[in-house]
């Protein structure tokens, strides 16, 4: 993909503009991580009623890793990624994302931040129905002024299987096919990392298990960084390192129980 600037400049892969939005903060990040948590606290509501989602968190997320957050429901894990990827704020604390000290940042910059270096794949695809799977694909790169890499785009639907429904509209796919088409989208823009969030949640165990091979595979042949929410150890072991989280608490970090290749299905 070979986006411009505004000045026609060429946007390289995976570097910010060299016009950062005027309330960007200056590089903080260590070269080898993509996101750093610093301290992160995070409650909701007040007083008696105050939740504490995220109590000190702390925690480094290795560039081109596959990186699994687990833990059981009300954990924070969801709260986590969402606040990793500027979707929530935090009550204190810092996060670091690809370099950019986010948690000053404005709406608009953290929206900008998020278009241009951020891939997301939920549990319930998020395809826009009007639009064809191949429209929901590269709308990422549409939605920013630039040209799809269609020898990515090729790339990415032959690898996935579904490069014979590119014309279909989301309602004439199954659920594999639309989440297959979520993280090719999540994917064509080459972004610094992908957060998934229960990215399996939907699918039966035989398709999820192709999805997480395909993830698996973006860190091994593409150099992806991947962060995975999920309440499933099975799809844990995909993972290169595990961040289990216990009320709003790191209660461990690692590898997976098993060795990655156990859980790899290349």
């Amino acid at each position: 993909m070979t986006a411009e600037h505004e000045d026609g400049s060429p946007v390289h892969e995976n570097t910010p503009p060299h016009t950062a939005p005027p309330d960007t903060p200056p590089d903080g990040a260590p070269a080898d991580d993509v996101v750093t948590v610093s301290s992160v606290v995070r409650t909701y509501g007040r007083g008696t009623t105050e939740v504490r989602a995220l109590d000190g968190v702390s925690a480094a997320i290795a560039r081109g890793r596959f990186t699994a957050v687990v833990g059981p429901s009300g954990s924070g894990k969801s709260t986590l990624m969402h606040c990793m990827a500027g979707l929530d704020s935090v009550s204190s604390g810092s996060i670091v994302l690809d370099g950019v000290e986010i948690t000053g940042l404005s709406d608009r910059a953290l929206t900008r931040l998020r278009r241009e270096r951020v891939g997301f794949v939920f549990q319930s695809f998020n395809l826009l129905p009007q639009l064809t799977a191949y429209e929901n694909i590269v709308l990422p790169v549409t939605m920013s002024g630039g040209r799809p890499d269609r020898e990515l785009v090729d790339h990415l639907v032959e690898v996935l299987g579904i490069a014979d429904r590119l014309s279909h509209r989301p309602a004439e796919l199954s659920g594999g096919q639309q989440q297959r088409a979520a993280v090719a989208r999540a994917l064509v823009s080459r972004p610094a990392v992908v957060f998934a969030d229960e990215p399996t949640g939907n699918l039966d165990s035989r398709v999820g298990a192709e999805v997480l091979s395909f993830l698996r595979r973006s860190v091994d042949e593409l150099g992806q960084s991947v962060v995975m929410v999920t309440h499933d150890l099975v799809a844990a072991r995909y993972a290169d390192h595990v961040l289990t989280l216990a009320d709003g608490r790191v209660a461990g970090c690692g590898a997976p129980a098993a060795p990655p290749s156990a859980g790899r299905n290349r």
